[in-house]
């Protein structure tokens, strides 16, 4: 395992998240394989953190892994998952149980399979309320209608009684939305909001979000791999790639000065209105290592256009440090040249 250039110090509780060498595992063809392989990232009260990298990279299961979500055979092998000084990998099933949706919540990717088809999207609301707080029937309802138009669902009250296949897709998402807020959390991740919806109701959906944000001082993980959200939307950036982090930055340096090859590779493959007509986009060859399979080196050499074939890629797997002194980090032997020709390009 690599040695992880460490974050600041800070006094527990002056982040709203702060993952420590976060470690989860499952079986696979070459025995226990890291899926999650010492992840530390720390969120600021009211900061947007956005989680990119393609489909299996980890991010979604570091997050899951976070809230004691992983099922067995998984495991999480290590690691400090810290809200309040409190280590919420150190806590009883019941006592996470109960710092979900309070401490921290998430939305999921898929909005009809988050809401149960036989009960309205009132009493799901209303359950997650009456399990942690102590409200009577009226009560809890007058809350969720509440929270029903807090998320900008037209006619709150009569759309109480409403079952999930009433909502179109969008609406299910501000359901899902209303859930993950009812308590209050200080965190709220969100994986995917907008999958499968079109790009004008994903844009409510992202101002819905950001807008809670803004309103309620609640830190927000946006799991995404849509670079253009993360532009639009997000204080700071962290890139993984088979199961590691490598960048992380604010999100005007490492859109400007990307330090990772993975990272120039996913900024080149956008479309760019301000591209010459006939401009081909940078496609990433190859396919991602199977999880366990890169026992030494960097986990990216076989795809990557600047270090495949060279020695210390193939060797050494790189530790992430910081670009520049700042709070820029990037996990790669040849950052500074990577930079370079990013500026160049």
């Amino acid at each position: 395992m690599n040695q992880v250039t460490p974050l600041p110090a800070a006094a527990d509780g002056a982040y709203a998240l702060d993952i420590r060498n976060l470690r989860t595992t499952f079986p696979g063809a070459y025995g226990r394989a890291a899926i999650v392989d010492d992840v530390s990232l720390r969120l600021h009260p009211g900061e947007m953190l956005a989680v990119v990298g393609e489909s299996g990279s980890g991010k979604s299961m570091s997050f899951m892994s976070a809230l004691g979500l992983v099922a067995p055979p998984g495991r999480v092998e290590s690691g400090q998952v810290l809200v309040n000084g409190t280590d919420l990998l150190k806590l009883s099933p019941q006592a996470l149980r109960l710092q979900r949706g309070k401490a921290i919540s998430m939305i999921f990717q898929d909005p009809l399979s988050g809401l149960n088809p036989v009960f309205t999207v009132g009493q799901q609301i209303v359950e997650v309320l009456q399990a942690h707080l102590p409200l009577g029937a009226a009560q809890a309802k007058a809350r969720a209608i509440g929270l029903l138009e807090k998320v900008q669902i037209p006619d709150a009250a009569r759309r109480f009684d409403h079952y999930p296949h009433q909502f179109s897709g969008g609406m299910r998402q501000r359901v899902l939305t209303a859930m993950a807020i009812a308590l209050d959390p200080q965190v709220l991740i969100a994986d995917e909001p907008t999958t499968a919806l079109d790009v004008t109701v994903q844009a409510q959906v992202l101002d819905l979000i950001d807008g809670l944000r803004r309103d309620t001082g609640m830190a927000v993980v946006l799991i995404t791999h849509d670079l253009g959200i993360v532009a639009r939307h997000a204080d700071r950036m962290a890139v993984m790639y088979a199961g590691r982090l490598v960048e992380q930055g604010t999100v005007p340096e490492v859109f400007a000065r990307p330090s990772h090859p993975y990272t120039v590779s996913l900024l080149r493959s956008v479309p760019n209105l301000d591209e010459p007509a006939g401009q081909e986009l940078m496609s990433i060859s190859g396919t991602p290592p199977l999880p366990g399979s890169v026992r030494q080196g960097c986990a990216f050499e076989a795809r990557c256009y600047l270090g495949k074939g060279r020695e210390a890629c193939r060797s050494a797997r790189p530790a992430l440090q910081a670009v520049d002194g700042g709070e820029h980090l990037s996990a790669c032997h040849f950052s500074e040249t990577v930079t370079l020709e990013a500026r160049a390009a």
